[in-house]
């Protein structure tokens, strides 16, 4: 018999003694059993072993019902007690129960590891040398997962491997079949905002026998549109334009152009001119892999790179990665912009033709209620408003019908205003974890907007208190530093997550993403695997529903924001009634609008257009498209017609009360 005791428990000899005869007395060692004190248990343990196929498999193990008692209670109990105990547990049905358990695992492991090509001896061989008081069923539960996780680490490195073969992003401009074969030339035009380089190549575009204006919003889509539907092509007719966005098609009987947003680019039909505008936003975080696919796939034999001078390296790494011919044309500002000699301080100091900047809705709306209460009136842009809403607020600024306009950094890209002065209520922003100050880059664009080329002779920016005026100063003056020029970032296609699929057998969203991001080949680093936060996030959901990689990867890219609770709402409804194979079409309800307050109004026109994207994707299932998209028109014109009524509110209530000095704040 073996015996360990536990050191630190006082000396019980006479009680070791009488255990051992019991042990001798029963004949435990020929039987093949030990009564063992180990872990704080006093067990019994059977020897044995397992012929299986060649194999020979030696065991030390505890049956199911092997454990005795705590040493504590085993010292106090009766020695005929012990013995009973004893006799109860190491019957031979007992050894032939776990000479049958441990036969089953050994096959089962035997022909686990043949199957993934290990030594099946490999787990097997511990199954003699353990020391534990565990019952046997956990010992082989326990190997059993050790190994599940060998085979998965190996098939792990195995998918890795195939991954890398599947998708190289080292030949990721290749993979763009029609742009890799074009002879492209690239024109960069850089500059500041001000500085006519958006108009030169849009010039450019509309002289072009074909072409394409890419935009970071729909917005700027928008009025390019418009802007190419005015002008005249090279035979001296009227340019047939398309407008595509992730929401809206306007498509034109035999377009000659397209004006669309970055992520529609169409990869696949040749043109002349193309046009990137905001080429900057190479760097961006969450969208920066829309202007890399951009550049390396605009299948047009001129390609303009439209948008601040700091890209400009950025842009020569990609031109010499390309094998793409480079101009680089550097466009000064056409009106100056300097630094009001101090703060604004007081609202009574604001004029007209100002834009004050704040850097939330709530914000916003404040500035322009007190505003308003001194007898100006205010247009209103920030970015929760639609672009049909952003644009019907900057045309009353425009045409004179209001005094101020007040917005957020949403003013910095897409709308060109009489601006003459930019005034900072702030010039710290809150980055999604944390406030903190803008980047020069930032306070420059918007800034910029100032001293609008053709209506005023020069721009001012000034912050409304001395904090922030002092920090836009140093802002101004600081240097903006280069988008840099490598790291560009590449999301997936579904192309290559199909890839990645075949070649792995996963469907899993989360796991084909971080495939894409952990196992690509990016040797020198130039191109990089990018995938956004809330994308992962809603790929975790998205897997628990019985969807195909398609449906879930197009579920994951659905416009809408998920830290709104409504919004959030509809978008898990989506996707439970497409997991259902159900048609989800709109039940419009127009006059439920009347009954919302102006954020719940903006959250609802934001919902339709988030259901038009959708129906665009997946039509059998959402095939409420044009009703959508009527809604959101619906929507929109009630936002304008909310903004008008607390705009006319909020003046009439500053002339009930007067000028008593509450705006000398």
């Amino acid at each position: 018999m073996k015996y360990s005791p536990n050191h630190n428990e006082p000396d019980h000899a006479a009680a070791e003694d009488d255990d051992a005869l019991l042990a001798h007395e029963l004949n435990l060692a020929e039987r093949g059993i030990e009564l063992v004190k180990m872990e704080g248990r006093v067990f019994l343990r059977f020897d044995g072993e397992v012929r299986y196929e060649g194999l020979r498999v030696p065991y030390r193990l505890v049956p199911s019902r092997g454990v005795l008692a705590k040493p504590s209670k085993w010292r106090r109990m009766e020695a005929d007690a012990r013995r009973q105990l004893i006799v109860e547990r190491a019957t031979p049905e007992a050894i032939e129960e776990l000479q049958s358990e441990a036969e089953a695992f050994v096959r089962e492991t035997a022909e686990r590891a043949d199957e993934a090509g290990y030594d099946p001896m490999l787990f097997l061989h511990v199954l003699a040398e353990l020391e534990t008081s565990e019952p046997a069923e956990y010992v082989f539960e326990r190997l059993a997962q050790r190994l599940e996780h060998a085979i998965e680490r190996e098939q792990e490195e195995r998918h890795a491997q195939r991954t890398k073969e599947s998708i190289n992003l080292a030949e990721y401009p290749a993979s763009f079949e029609v742009a890799s074969k074009m002879a492209r030339k690239f024109i960069a035009l850089l500059g500041p905002t001000n500085s006519g380089k958006t108009h030169k190549a849009m010039e450019a575009l509309a002289k072009a026998e074909s072409g394409m204006y890419l935009a970071p919003l729909r917005l700027l889509a928008l009025e390019n549109y418009e802007r190419l539907q005015e002008a005249t092509g090279p035979n001296g007719a009227p340019i047939k334009v398309s407008l595509i966005t992730g929401e809206e098609r306007r498509l034109a009987d035999g377009a000659t152009h397209v004006a669309s947003t970055v992520e529609m680019l169409d990869t696949r039909t040749p043109v002349e001119v193309a046009v990137i505008d905001e080429i900057q936003m190479l760097s961006d975080r969450d969208r920066g892999a829309a202007w890399t696919a951009a550049v390396c796939g605009a299948p047009a034999h001129t390609v303009y790179l439209v948008g601040a001078p700091e890209a400009r390296r950025a842009i020569e790494a990609l031109a010499e990665r390309l094998e793409c011919p480079l101009e680089v044309h550097v466009l000064k500002r056409k009106a100056p912009l300097s630094m009001e000699s101090g703060p604004v301080r007081k609202l009574r100091n604001l004029r007209r033709g100002d834009a004050v900047i704040a850097f939330s809705r709530r914000e916003v709306l404040m500035w322009r209620d007190m505003i308003t209460e001194t007898g100006m009136s205010v247009s209103t842009v920030y970015g929760n408003l639609s672009p049909e809403v952003r644009r019907a607020q900057a045309a009353r600024f425009r045409e004179g019908q209001a005094d101020v306009v007040v917005g957020t950094d949403a003013l910095a890209m897409g709308l060109n205003l009489p601006i003459q002065r930019v005034v900072m209520t702030t010039a710290v922003k809150y980055n999604g974890i944390e406030e903190e100050e803008i980047s020069a880059a930032l306070a420059r664009q918007i800034a910029g907007r100032a001293g609008r080329y053709g209506v005023h002779e020069e721009g001012f920016v000034a912050g409304y208190d001395d904090e922030t005026h002092h920090v836009m100063r140093s802002l101004m003056r600081e240097k903006v530093p280069p988008v840099p020029a490598t790291g560009f970032a590449v999301a997936p296609s579904l192309e290559q997550l199909h890839r990645i699929a075949s070649v792995t057998g996963e469907d899993s969203l989360v796991k084909l993403l971080r495939r894409f991001v952990h196992n690509i080949d990016v040797p020198d680093g130039f191109f990089f695997p990018k995938i956004t936060e809330e994308q992962n996030e809603r790929a975790e959901w998205l897997d628990s529903l019985p969807l195909s990689v398609a449906e879930k990867y197009t579920l994951s890219l659905v416009p809408i924001s998920t830290k709104v609770p409504s919004l959030q709402h509809a978008w898990e409804h989506w996707a439970l009634s497409l997991s259902k194979k159900k048609v989800c079409k709109l039940q419009p309800h127009p006059q439920e609008l009347y009954w919302q307050n102006l954020q719940e109004v903006e959250d609802t026109c934001r919902m339709y257009s988030a259901y038009a994207w959708l129906g665009y994707r997946i039509a059998e299932y959402f095939p409420s498209i044009e009703e959508a998209q009527e809604l959101a028109r619906d929507a929109s014109e009630r936002v304008d017609s909310l903004l008008r009524e607390q705009n006319a509110a909020a003046r009439r209530k500053g002339k009930r009360e007067g000028k008593r000095g509450r705006f000398d704040r």
